[in-house]
């Protein structure tokens, strides 16, 4: 269920005076008034991060996505897939023992789910992904409001350059309570980026503390937040949740100290992607579901509310 509603009237007087990238957020809130108050939606839920001097947030419209259709999984419709592929990038089908499946993602009740499986007589988890048709490039905001599975799957919402060389992980979690240590509880998210080579195979991410946030109390399956990432340029990162800035990344240390990129950092452009994922490293340690844990498809459900993307403009 949404969070907040709109008086439709006004919303959509306001999104047929904009453009066809966008719409101007800033310009939606300052229309408001006492007397005749819009309440906040997916759209006017002010962007946390600083737009920098001189500039606002425009929405970006041809990306972003409030999931108010229907789409079933085996006939998405011409509204979904406009914004969207379900499936992965390329024509890889998944970390072993997951195989990607266009049958477990699907939107209803206003929903993005992304759903796991088990084929009968098989060790294989079947599960959804979703891969943006659009990309985006710094700098951009992008937030999604998600609720994370019960479950030892990883949940995510990442993006990921074409040719897989450059990473942004603006959430990925594993919301279950069977786990085998602490940093990969139901307490915590992972907010982190990677850079690649692919040839031979070498991949670098942040390590430290802060890249698996916790707040000491939240358990984050529990309830719907908002994850946000700021890609303000090649060596700068700002994560929110809920609004807050609780975490940065800043610099060739913090973002490609082994200069992966060559002095070029989170350059290239990245696709959107949401999914859920049986990883290799964890079913290794006995971490894939249960053939009973599996069949409750409540706990394996990741339920994405909306996704929402900004870009600064000129003001």
């Amino acid at each position: 269920m949404k969070i907040i509603k709109i008086l439709f009237s006004l919303f959509l007087t306001t999104m047929m005076a904009c453009s066809s990238s966008g719409s101007d957020v800033e310009d939606a809130i300052s229309d408001n008034n006492d007397n005749n108050p819009l309440e906040e939606t997916w759209i006017t839920i002010p962007v946390p991060a600083n737009s920098g001097p001189g500039k606002k947030w425009e929405f970006q419209k041809n990306i972003s996505d409030n999931f108010e259709y229907d789409s079933p999984a085996n006939n998405k419709g011409a509204t979904f897939l406009d914004k969207w592929d379900d499936w992965y990038h390329n024509a890889w089908t998944g970390p072993e023992p997951t195989i990607f499946s266009r049958e477990h993602s699907f939107v209803t009740n206003n929903e993005l789910n992304i759903t796991a499986g088990r084929p009968i007589g098989t060790n294989n988890t079947n599960t959804g992904i979703v891969t943006s048709t659009n990309r985006v490039i710094y700098p951009v905001y992008i937030e999604a409001r998600v609720k994370i599975m019960n479950s030892t799957l990883a949940n995510a919402v990442w993006l990921l350059s074409p040719d897989d060389t450059q990473e942004i992980d603006i959430v990925e979690a594993y919301g279950g309570d069977r786990f085998t240590n602490p940093w990969f509880g139901p307490k915590r998210v992972h907010l982190s980026h990677h850079v690649f080579i692919r040839q031979p195979f070498q991949d670098w991410q942040p390590n430290d503390e802060g890249s698996f946030y916790t707040d000491g109390q939240t358990v984050w399956r529990n309830d719907f937040h908002r994850y946000g990432v700021y890609w303000k340029d090649p060596w700068n990162l700002e994560y929110y949740i809920d609004g807050k800035l609780v975490r940065t990344r800043s610099g060739v240390a913090q973002i490609d100290p082994q200069d992966f990129t060559n002095g070029t950092g989170l350059s290239k452009e990245m696709d959107i992607i949401i999914s859920a994922e049986d990883q290799t490293w964890r079913a290794n340690q006995g971490l894939s579901p249960t053939n009973v844990e599996i069949e409750n498809t409540a706990n394996n459900t990741f339920k994405i509310d909306w996704i929402r993307v900004f870009k600064p403009i000129d003001n």
